[in-house]
C-alpha cells in the first residue's frame, strides 16, 4: 500500500485559481456573456482593495460558472480550458512545486482535491505528475453539453470523504501520508493526515493550525517561512 500526498490546488499550487482564469477566458471568449463580469466585479474590487473577503470573490465566480455553464458543448470548454492551463500552467509556488517532486521521487501516490471542476484540475495537474484527480463531475447531455447539474455532490463538497474514497479505491495507506491546504475547508482532510502543512493559510486555518501545533507554512515573494 503506497503512501499519499493530498494536495489542494487553488492558491496551494497554483497561485491563483483554476476557475477564476477559466471563467473570465471563458467570457472573453464569448462563450459567456460579457456582462457576467458584472456579478463578480464589485466583490473582486472590495477584496483588491481589501475591503471584503476572498471568499465572497470566489462565491461569485462560483454563481458566475454555474449559472452560464449550462449549454457549453464540452468540447467548446476544453478547448478553452487547454489554452488556460498551456498559459498558466507553470504560475506555482515555489514551495509545493518542490514538495511535489521531492514526495514524487520518495514512491507517493499523488493526489489532487480540489472543489474546483475536474476538467480543469486534471489538465492543470498533468504537467506536475498526479496520480488521481478528484474535483467537480458536472453532467452532460446526450449531446455532450452541461446540464449544470453536479454529480455526486454529496462527496465532492467534502475533502475529507474524497480522501477517504481514494485511500479506498486506490488502496493507498494514511500512515506517513502528507497534506497540504490553504483554508479552513481543507481541516476535515488535513485531520486525517499524518503530516498536516497549513500553506499561505487563511485566517481561521492560520488559528485551527496554531492550536493544533500543525506545520505552518508561507511563501512571499522567493522567501519561504516556517512559522
Amino acid at each position: 500500500m503506497r503512501k499519499v500526498a493530498i494536495f489542494d490546488i487553488d492558491g496551494t499550487i497554483f497561485r491563483s485559481s483554476l476557475l477564476i482564469e477559466t471563467t473570465n477566458a471563458l467570457i472573453a471568449e464569448g462563450i459567456f456573456p460579457a456582462h457576467a463580469r458584472r456579478m463578480y466585479q464589485q466583490s473582486f474590487e472590495n477584496w483588491l482593495n481589501r475591503k471584503g473577503e476572498y471568499g465572497d470573490y470566489i462565491a461569485d465566480i462560483i454563481r458566475v460558472f454555474e449559472r452560464y455553464i449550462p449549454g457549453v458543448r464540452k468540447a467548446t470548454f476544453l478547448r478553452v480550458v487547454r489554452k488556460v492551463m498551456a498559459y498558466q500552467k507553470h504560475r506555482v509556488y515555489r514551495f509545493t512545486r518542490d514538495m511535489i517532486q521531492v514526495l514524487r521521487k520518495r514512491g507517493y501516490f499523488l493526489l489532487a482535491i480540489s472543489h474546483s471542476p475536474r476538467d480543469l484540475v486534471v489538465e492543470f495537474t498533468k504537467h506536475w505528475g498526479f496520480h488521481r484527480v478528484y474535483g467537480r463531475m458536472f453532467e452532460l447531455d446526450d449531446w455532450k453539453r452541461f446540464t449544470g447539474k453536479i454529480l455526486h455532490a454529496d462527496v465532492i463538497n467534502d475533502k475529507a470523504a474524497m480522501l477517504q474514497v481514494a485511500v479506498t479505491k486506490e488502496r493507498l495507506t494514511l500512515k506517513g501520508s502528507v497534506g497540504i491546504g490553504d483554508s479552513e475547508g481543507d481541516i476535515p482532510m488535513l485531520k486525517l493526515v499524518d503530516r498536516p502543512i497549513c500553506f499561505n493559510p487563511n485566517s481561521l486555518l492560520y488559528r485551527y493550525a496554531k492550536r493544533k501545533g500543525w506545520e505552518i507554512v508561507v511563501e512571499r515573494k522567493d522567501v519561504v517561512y516556517h512559522l
